[in-house]
């Protein structure tokens, strides 16, 4: 009895992953969408010539110095340092290090780190950096190297994230995310329920977006995006984020990145370069193989597909997002692309505690503008809550989950709990070779 049970609610759920996917490719036909490219070969995906993106490649990669503004503290001296593998966008290996500590109340509470012997401390940012530009040749003395102290008790690693694709995720529609979460929430009797956060668009001061990039959904807007990782991550200010972290040892003028000839600064050609990379390839030879079709039915079936959502289609060519700021062009409008995830925020049971901290995402300005319709990414509710992490290119990864500890895809599927618990409960319960097929799936990603 049980078993025939278990086969009818396997069936069932069969049915309706191909019912699910048989919509998907009925709505993408009717969109009149065509599919996004994809490939590691520093190419274009047509949003400029492929000499515009070379060099907006090359501004990527570029070795910042302290003269250009670098620091004071920092991470990295290039984008490229972070992301590229296996080409420039790519992800890596490098994590971050963010900490915090809980109140009297229980609730999130930032870092306070002391620089300069105590002179100084450091606020309104869970990110502590690794690295600081002194003591130097010109300041002696100065010693501004941040270090967590003891009662900094909240403590995770993030890893550094895929740039790839992006652009085709930032043209996705809010309306595409929104509705996404409302019918996932139905289908699975409030079991899964992703979480919408709309965020302040710096660029366009007053207006908000649903979230998409970063750890926490913490932008919607590359440019934006691109100008809170410059400051903190490589210490550099721009018109988006002018106010260094520390005046120490800061000898650069500011804001550090200046527009050039053509009237684009750094910023204007990071994102630039997000929007127009290619999306990441399938192992075509390895996703043939019969174990990797199995494997791929069986991802459906188990649920591991509700929120690691195969097809997304982007917004038509014209669409206006991002405040009115950012117009879809042809090359990222009506894109279909294959993500493998819903860009939702989730409780998988691998929260760090960890809440985001407005002043450091949008610029210390932020709370003096009415931001529409913002949601409240500063509270709690998020604090458990990460990104479902898109699985194109996972098999690029040596480190998995988002701060990099788990090793093995097997592990990975195991340290999930929550919301995935179901799905992580049916894959324990497939048969040893159903198991390996769904992995050689994963690994054809």
């Amino acid at each position: 009895m049980r078993l025939r049970w278990v086969l009818t609610v396997f069936g069932l759920t069969i049915a309706a992953a191909a019912l699910q996917q048989m919509e998907v490719t009925a709505q993408t036909a009717a969109q009149g969408s065509q599919p996004a490219l994809t490939g590691f070969d520093d190419k274009s995906n047509g949003l400029v010539d492929e000499a515009t993106h070379a060099a907006d490649k090359k501004t990527f990669d570029e070795v910042e110095t302290i003269e250009e503004g670098l620091g004071p503290l920092y991470n990295a001296q290039s984008c490229r340092e972070c992301h590229q593998n296996p080409v420039s966008g790519g992800s890596s290996q490098i994590t971050e290090l963010r900490v915090g500590h809980s109140g009297r109340d229980g609730r999130f509470r930032n870092p306070r780190i002391p620089i300069a012997r105590g002179a100084e401390v450091i606020t309104g940012r869970s990110l502590v950096n690794d690295r600081a530009i002194c003591p130097n040749g010109q300041f002696p003395d100065t010693e501004i190297q941040e270090r967590v102290p003891a009662n900094e008790t909240i403590r995770t690693f993030r890893l550094s994230l895929n740039l790839l694709g992006d652009g085709f995720i930032e043209a996705v529609a809010d309306e595409t995310l929104i509705e996404l979460a409302r019918s996932q929430c139905a289908s699975s009797g409030g079991k899964i329920c992703g979480q919408v956060l709309r965020v302040p668009v710096v660029e366009a001061p007053g207006e908000t977006r649903v979230g998409r990039f970063g750890w926490k959904n913490q932008h919607a807007s590359l440019l934006s995006f691109a100008g809170d990782a410059y400051l903190n991550e490589m210490g550099i200010t721009t018109r988006l984020f002018p106010s260094e972290i520390t005046k120490l040892c800061n000898v650069a003028e500011e804001p550090n990145s200046k527009p050039g000839p053509d009237g684009l600064d750094d910023l204007d050609k990071f994102a630039r370069f997000m929007r127009a990379t290619k999306a990441p390839a399938r192992d075509q030879v390895r996703a043939d193989t019969l174990p990797a079709r199995r494997g791929s039915r069986l991802f459906d079936s188990i649920g591991c597909a509700t929120c690691h959502v195969r097809a997304l289609t982007t917004a038509p060519a014209g669409t206006k997002i991002n405040g009115g700021m950012f117009t879809i062009p042809e090359a990222l409008g009506l894109k279909t692309f294959n993500p493998f995830s819903d860009f939702l925020l989730h409780d998988v049971g691998t929260g760090d505690g960890i809440v985001m901290v407005m002043e450091e995402h949008y610029g210390r300005d932020v709370y003096n503008i009415r931001w529409k319709n913002l949601s409240s990414p500063d509270s709690d509710r998020v604090a458990n809550k990460l990104r479902t992490a898109p699985l194109w290119g996972l098999r690029l990864r040596p480190r998995l989950m988002h701060d990099g500890q788990t090793l093995t895809l097997l592990d990975a599927i195991r340290r999930h709990r929550g919301e995935a618990s179901e799905a992580a409960s049916r894959f324990e319960r497939l048969n040893r070779g159903d198991r390996e097929a769904l992995l050689e799936f994963l690994r054809s990603l």
